[in-house]
């Protein structure tokens, strides 16, 4: 029994008052008749937590858990916590409605020496709803990110992990008076039918551009922080008051890619939420004896939690070449093994076990401001929770040795493979074999657009509108189109009423010609075209409508994204892989 239910007259732990109907596959309160009910107490209001974790006032009710006494720091700029609520005494009243099977799943990304935890609700979690939110730390993405990830849209979450030295135990860990670093982070890009998932590891030692960041200080005011160039990806975090909005930055200017939301977790992630769910199974190809992480595996499968978890995504001399890229392979490999132990049946149908996950979860979180609340991340966390763990790809952005040094201790960009990870991710293609959602029936309907005579350039009456890219993108496209393609009946008529995330294609049945042959001129696929009415041009005639959306590159790139992702070295989730 936990803590929070003993000195309870009935003696029972409240999680345990769930209980799970294999006939339905839903979870039931199951309540005795003659035992006292009550509601759960509201939460008091106490004010801010002092510096250092020192104690709140606490009620006299019998069988209140402490509060938490370890103080834990994050990356510059936290989110004020509220006090912790009193734990409910005695029985619930009965509940009309009972939570889905879905709210009760957790999904827990954890990577490197950090951890990276997406708590969805538990059956015991909504007992602690207001103690959940209470956990939870949130800084400013300062702009940096698309406002938010939506249901019905691809998904790309930031996952970082930071090496300050953070709560009780960890001093031998990280460096001594360090501010910390982007020491390690996942790029999630989820798929808008979420029938995969690839998680992109960024090599903390890769060299880059660092932009300029607003950054938002305690005080409430934004401060710039310059910008540095050709610089460790590490450096985006921490350094110079940079917070993981600057991250978010740097991983735009990187992939082309702008993330939804991000997270941050540190040491302690890992030790309590492996403990939490009784370790994760991990397999090394030959003994392993690192003095420095001082993981010590003979060779084979092992069960890890707590230290030694830690030890093993810390450990980089003991595996492969010794540096940053064989320590990604084991935090891969790591988030494989902890995603199958969630999926499995014992987590997902033990209430108490899975109030421990969110507890420890939304304890070593720190998000954005879009992801404040466990209501935002339970809605978060039942997308992520449509994932088969067979269709989430883990791969590392492709790098090389840097040229400029005799010693090598950073990497530089792949040229030649890595702008095709970026393209697929940011065109949502699958890195594993999945069957799309789609119809095929849908498809052959796209694919007909394209299909049949063309009109003549000359004849192609067409209104452009700038839907969602860059400043005076219509007028660069209306240039082109006239001087260099012939497309003179072309107007330019400013901004689109929406903002599109994809360039489109509108015309009338009779015009269908006309959009195959502007189809043809700027690479569009069947999937832009979007049949519908003509709208009056200028001069009184018809015309169909172009509107350029966020995935506009410029007047003369194509616009068809890849069909697949490129071939490059990966691992899904589902396959247990020994680390050599």
């Amino acid at each position: 029994m936990d803590a929070q239910g003993r000195g309870r007259a009935d003696n029972i732990d409240p999680a345990d008052q769930w209980v799970f109907n294999p006939n339905t596959g839903e979870y039931e309160m199951q309540l005795a008749t003659s035992a006292p009910q009550s509601s759960v107490p509201s939460p008091r209001r106490s004010g801010s937590r002092k510096s250092g974790g020192a104690s709140r006032g606490r009620s006299a009710t019998a069988g209140r858990a402490a509060g938490r006494a370890q103080s834990r720091d994050v990356p510059q700029q936290r989110g004020r916590r509220r006090s912790e609520p009193e734990p409910p005494s005695g029985r619930r009243g009965r509940r009309t409605t009972k939570p889905t099977p879905k709210a009760k799943k957790i999904l827990l990304w954890t990577g490197g020496s950090m951890a990276f935890v997406l708590v969805a609700a538990s059956a015991a979690g909504y007992l602690y709803i207001q103690h959940l939110n209470d956990n939870i730390t949130s800084v400013s993405d300062d702009g940096a990110s698309t406002g938010g990830f939506s249901k019905d849209k691809a998904i790309n979450i930031l996952l970082m992990g930071t090496d300050k030295r953070t709560g009780k135990g960890n001093e031998g860990y990280g460096d001594a008076g360090s501010v910390g670093h982007a020491d390690t982070n996942i790029l999630l890009h989820v798929s808008k039918d979420r029938s995969n998932a690839t998680a992109l590891s960024i090599p903390r030692d890769l060299i880059v551009n660092v932009p300029d960041c607003p950054t938002t200080q305690p005080d409430g005011t934004t401060k710039v922080i310059p910008g540095t160039d050709h610089v460790r990806f590490n450096t985006s975090l921490g350094q110079d008051g940079r917070t993981p909005s600057c991250t978010m930055r740097t991983v735009t200017e990187l992939t082309g890619v702008k993330p939804d939301d991000f997270m941050v977790a540190d040491f302690n992630a890992v030790k309590n939420l492996t403990e939490a769910v009784g370790g994760v199974e991990v397999c090394v190809a030959h003994d392993v004896h690192d003095p420095d992480s001082h993981l010590n595996l003979t060779k084979g499968t092992h069960n890890i939690s707590g230290e030694q978890a830690l030890a093993f995504v810390r450990t980089r001399h003991a595996v492969g070449f010794g540096g940053d890229l064989s320590r990604i392979g084991l935090q891969q490999q790591f988030l494989s093994a902890l995603m199958r132990k969630l999926k499995g049946n014992a987590t997902l149908t033990s209430p108490s076990k899975m109030w421990k996950l969110a507890d420890a979860g939304t304890k070593a979180l720190t998000v954005d401001s879009k992801l404040n609340s466990i209501g935002k991340l339970s809605d978060l966390g039942l997308e992520l929770g449509k994932l088969n763990p067979k269709n989430l790809a883990f791969t590392t952005v492709p790098v090389l040795d840097n040229p400029a040094e005799k010693v090598k201790t950073t990497v530089v960009l792949n040229e030649s493979k890595a702008p095709a990870v970026f393209d697929a991710i940011r065109h949502d293609v699958s890195f594993t074999d999945v069957k799309k959602k789609q119809k095929k029936k849908s498809k052959d309907a796209e694919a007909a657009r394209l299909k049949g005579p063309k009109a003549d350039a000359s004849e192609v009456r067409v209104q452009v509108y700038n839907g969602g890219a860059v400043g005076g993108s219509a007028q660069q496209v209306l240039g082109w189109l006239q001087n260099s393609e012939g497309v003179l009946k072309s107007d330019n008529a400013g901004n689109a009423p929406q903002q599109l995330d994809k360039t489109t294609l509108e015309y009338a049945p009779d015009q269908a010609d006309q959009a195959r042959k502007l189809a043809e001129i700027m690479g569009l696929s069947g999937s832009a075209m979007k049949p519908g009415k003509s709208v009056t041009n200028s001069q009184g005639l018809p015309a169909m409508t172009l509107t350029l959306g966020k995935d506009f590159k410029g007047a003369g790139e194509p616009l068809t994204g890849p069909s697949k992702a490129p071939d490059v070295e990966k691992s899904t989730a589902d396959k247990v892989q020994c680390a050599s």
